[in-house]
Order: C-alpha cells, then sequence, then structure tokens
C-alpha cells in the first residue's frame, strides 16, 4: 500500500503544530514586551513623582537668604550677528536721480518692561534653594489639587524624556519655551508638557474642557524666581500648529512684541476656545499657556490665562467665567 499520503497528513500536522507553537510564541514574547514597558511606565511614573515630591520640599521649606551664583542664570541662545549687504558706491548722479525713501511709520510695539517689585532681577529665597537642585528650574505652577511642579528651562529638546532634575524619565517635565528671555518681564509664558494617560504633566489639562471643572478652578499660580503671579484662565482648546489646520495657532506670534501679530494671535486662541468668555484681555496683558499634545501630531491642547490685574478682584473674576458657556 502507498505511504505517501499517510506521510503528507503527518507533515501537514506537523506544520499546523510549529505554527501554532510559532504564534504562541510570539504572542507570548509580545505580551512580555507589554508587561515589560508597562512596568518601565510605573517605574518612570514613580520615579517623577518622588521628584517632584523632593521638589516640592525644598520649594515650601523655610526660604533662606543664601546668594546664588550670577551663572546659575538662565542663558538664552545667542542670535547671529547680521552683517548688513554692502551697498554700491553712490555717484553724483545717482543721488540726484534716486529719489529719497518715503517716511514709513514704526510699527507699534511692545516696551521692555522691568520687573515691577524687582527692578534688579533678585532670585527669590525659594528659587535659590531649588536652583541648588537645578539651575535649570526658573519657575513653579500650581494648579488647586491638580498640579503642583517645578518649571525648567534649557531648550525645547531636552525636557521631553528628562525630569526636572535631569533623570531619563519618560514623564519628562514641565519647561518653559527656550526662546522667551526673563532679563525682562515676558509678555508672554509658554510652558509644555507630555499629555500622560496617568494623569501626570498636563494629563489633566482635558478637564478643563468641561465647564463645571473651569467654573470651579478658573485660577493658576505661575511663580518665577523673580516674581510671583496668579493668572485667570479665559481661553481652552485645540490648536493646529499647521497653517493649513483648522484653528490654526502661531505659538511664535503670541509671544511677539508687534502689536498687530500679538492681538492676532490673542483673536485665533479666543476663537478656537470651547468657552465663550467675557474676561476682559488687552494686548499687553501679561499671558501664561499651557500647551501639550493631542491624538494628532499636527494639533495642540492649549490652556491661555492672563494675569490677574492690578486692583482685580478674583471673587469677581470668577463670577465673570461662571457665566461662560460651552460652544
Amino acid at each position: 500500500m502507498d505511504q505517501q499520503p499517510w506521510r503528507r497528513r503527518g507533515n501537514r500536522r506537523r506544520r499546523v503544530r510549529w505554527g501554532r507553537v510559532a504564534v504562541a510564541v510570539l504572542g507570548l514574547a509580545m505580551a512580555i514586551i507589554g508587561l515589560v514597558k508597562l512596568i518601565g511606565y510605573g517605574i518612570d511614573l514613580l520615579s517623577s513623582r518622588q521628584t517632584t515630591q523632593d521638589l516640592r520640599e525644598v520649594y515650601y521649606a523655610e526660604a533662606t537668604d543664601e546668594p546664588i551664583a550670577e551663572t546659575d542664570a538662565p542663558t538664552q541662545t545667542p542670535k547671529p550677528t547680521q552683517t548688513p549687504a554692502p551697498k554700491p558706491e553712490e555717484t553724483p548722479a545717482m543721488a540726484a536721480t534716486v529719489p529719497a525713501a518715503p517716511t514709513q511709520s514704526p510699527i507699534p510695539r511692545l516696551a521692555s518692561v522691568s520687573y515691577p517689585d524687582n527692578p534688579k532681577v533678585t532670585v527669590s529665597s525659594r528659587f535659590k534653594a531649588l536652583r541648588k537642585e537645578s539651575k535649570y528650574i526658573v519657575g513653579w505652577l500650581s494648579i488647586q489639587k491638580m498640579l503642583d511642579e517645578a518649571v525648567v528651562q534649557r531648550n525645547n529638546v531636552y525636557y521631553l524624556d528628562h525630569d526636572a532634575l535631569g533623570k531619563k524619565n519618560v514623564n519628562g517635565a514641565l519647561f518653559l519655551d527656550s526662546g522667551i528671555n526673563m532679563k525682562t518681564r515676558p509678555y508672554t509664558y509658554i510652558i509644555y508638557g507630555h499629555n500622560m494617560k496617568s494623569g501626570a504633566m498636563f494629563g489633566n489639562l482635558r478637564n478643563y474642557e468641561n465647564s463645571t471643572f473651569y467654573h470651579n478652578d478658573p485660577f493658576i499660580t505661575f511663580d518665577t524666581m523673580y516674581e510671583g503671579g496668579r493668572y485667570v484662565i479665559f481661553a481652552v482648546g485645540t490648536v493646529s500648529v499647521e497653517e493649513w489646520g483648522r484653528n490654526y495657532l502661531d505659538f511664535y506670534a503670541l509671544r511677539s512684541a508687534n502689536v498687530s501679530e500679538r492681538q492676532a494671535a490673542i483673536d485665533a486662541v479666543i476663537a478656537a476656545s470651547v468657552h465663550t468668555c467675557p474676561i476682559d484681555v488687552q494686548v499687553d496683558d501679561q499671558l501664561l499657556v499651557l500647551v501639550t499634545c493631542v491624538e494628532k501630531d499636527e494639533y495642540r491642547r492649549v490652556v491661555v490665562a492672563r494675569r490677574v490685574r492690578d486692583g482685580e478682584d478674583e471673587a469677581a473674576l470668577k463670577k465673570l467665567v461662571n457665566t461662560s458657556r460651552k460652544r
């Protein structure tokens, strides 16, 4: 009798068994990799929380007056010096035939201002202690029970995967845009942070899209090493970083000294907000912009606030916020 059919069936069975084993091994390997990543995320989250707690103990401890080295001040990347193009040597004939350039009105710009209560730009006692832990710490951001974190400034890449003390961590840290010069009082602070599912960093900013949450907690405290500050939120939304996208926002214009550019950016923020808020915002108001990512790479979630003005009553501001409605 021919044994070939039996052999072929046996070979098929073995191939099926080996195929099942391979699939099982692959599934197990993927599960192990996923578990390792999950454990890694958990370890990083615990480490991030410990760093935050350690820095909080320093920040909220009794302040000291120990001096801080001048080199600890934040540095800015120098702009390259531009050499004007050489002009052709002018002859008497040219001088006679070339009309004088029309006089143009200067573009309105916001004037550079010093810190009202700190004209010598002295680092506060609290931050002297903090900057012994890391010279890159420049601020402290507090939002009720949601967030209480140090803010660092170095560049716009390093703190994507390092915590505030410079340790490698997937949660990163909250960092101030590197283009913001703090030697004079900035008109705009832009702070970036990851949108972590655990709620770490800026993971809970999404809560401000809920009207009830927004009405209950419309204030943010952002203290820098040079001055303290209270801010009231007037816009929350998702904006595009690409010009072709819906609700495009030019972040550079938002911190520009050019009045018309800045006003256009403020208008764009208000138009993109999910809330209709009656809080008045002027072009020379100091702004605080919190930025985090969303599912689509070309979009960002923003929470935008303006500094509470001298003489303003926070209770009255909160009443105004409570009249806002979801679009």
